[in-house]
């Protein structure tokens, strides 16, 4: 009997482990393998780098690295700047009107990322309702052009990745006592000093885990950048899919995939635990 119950947990894991093989661990092991051939086809069936050395060797590919970490970094950014205080206003509105203006945040989420993308698409163009706006309003004297440029694919993945930042913080703000600002303010302590000696400390976690899954997202988006970046703001997911499916070159394609995720992973646990250490080091 002793026996069935220490291996139950093991059965219960097992579906879920089965489910991350096929899904997860050998798709990855499929690209990882796909980048190690040779472009065009040889003879050879041994393994190169050759794929690799192109990636970190032509500034081309360099350039579109830069470009698509810096996206990430500004959204993340921006996510940072508007989701905090969003989150914590959230936790201080009754339950009632917490409840609709949750819905708000997270309604965005219920439809498909590329109708939203869609509707910024219509928004940000020359004839859209931000400069038909601008222009009835006499503050500019021709279109602004934000459709196919930086700034405009940074306010929709903005909009896009708000949601995730405002959940992860809005969850460590369920963590913690109320009682904890109000002990503060009745010592004394002035409303800046309660938030950033009592709520910032205790909203460092979900900032930490909301924005690198922010970034991680931004990093890796592709509708959002294809619809509203275009062919003239190149990124990796979007130079991803034109090797593998418009230059059928699969080999390139899935070394670009393996940089970008590894890259990614490296980022993501260097400044995790970067952020982690100061945070001991200052609170």
């Amino acid at each position: 009997m002793d026996t069935v119950r220490n291996r139950l947990p093991y059965w219960l894991t097992t579906p879920a482990s089965l489910l991350m093989l096929a899904f997860v661990a050998i798709p990855l092991v499929l690209t990882l393998s796909q980048s190690l051939f040779q472009t065009p086809p040889t003879d050879s069936t041994g393994m190169t780098l050759y794929q690799y050395t192109q990636v970190f060797g032509d500034q081309y590919y360099r350039g579109i690295f830069t470009r698509t970490f810096e996206l990430s970094v500004v959204v993340t950014f921006l996510c940072i700047l508007i989701g905090v205080p969003e989150a914590y206003v959230l936790s201080r509105l009754s339950p009632r009107w917490r409840a609709l203006s949750m819905f708000v945040v997270l309604g965005p989420l219920l439809m498909s990322v590329v109708v939203r993308t869609l509707g910024w698409a219509v928004l940000l163009g020359n004839e859209g309702l931000f400069n038909s706006l601008l222009l009835k309003l006499g503050l500019v004297d021709a279109p602004v052009r934000m459709m196919f440029t930086f700034s405009g694919v940074v306010v929709a993945l903005v909009h896009v990745q708000v949601p995730f930042m405002v959940l992860a913080v809005w969850t460590s703000l369920q963590k913690m006592d109320v009682s904890t600002e109000s002990a503060a303010e009745t010592l004394g302590a002035s409303s800046l000093t309660v938030l950033r000696r009592v709520v910032v400390p205790q909203v460092i976690p979900g900032v930490l885990s909301g924005g690198l899954v922010v970034f991680a997202l931004t990093a890796s988006a592709f509708a959002t950048p294809a619809i509203i970046g275009g062919r003239r703001l190149k990124v990796v997911p979007t130079t991803i899919y034109d090797e593998i499916l418009s230059n059928l070159n699969w080999p390139l394609g899935a070394a670009i995939a393996v940089v970008l995720m590894a890259a990614v992973l490296l980022i993501s646990v260097g400044v995790g635990r970067y952020i982690e250490r100061r945070y001991r080091q200052v609170f």
